[in-house]
């Protein structure tokens, strides 16, 4: 996964459920430059707002054990 690719997953998010950016950033709690260029693929987002954003969409985040025990 890129920086790239999870922009435009967002981008795709928002628009699929028919918010604007600007919807999208309040509902966040954060500013709309910063949700533009999450879009744009800013290799240096801050993580916590990212998150933010993905919470507001409805995501769930999973991070798969590269050694795939589960523990």
């Amino acid at each position: 996964m890129t920086p790239k690719k999870i922009g435009l997953k967002i981008r795709e998010l928002r628009k699929r459920q028919g918010l604007r950016q600007d919807q999208l950033a309040g509902a966040a709690g954060v500013g709309l430059r910063f949700l533009i260029e999450l879009e744009a693929g800013k290799e240096t987002a801050q993580l916590g707002k990212t998150l933010a954003v993905l919470n507001a969409l409805g995501c769930k985040i999973e991070l798969a054990d590269p050694g795939g025990d589960g523990s």
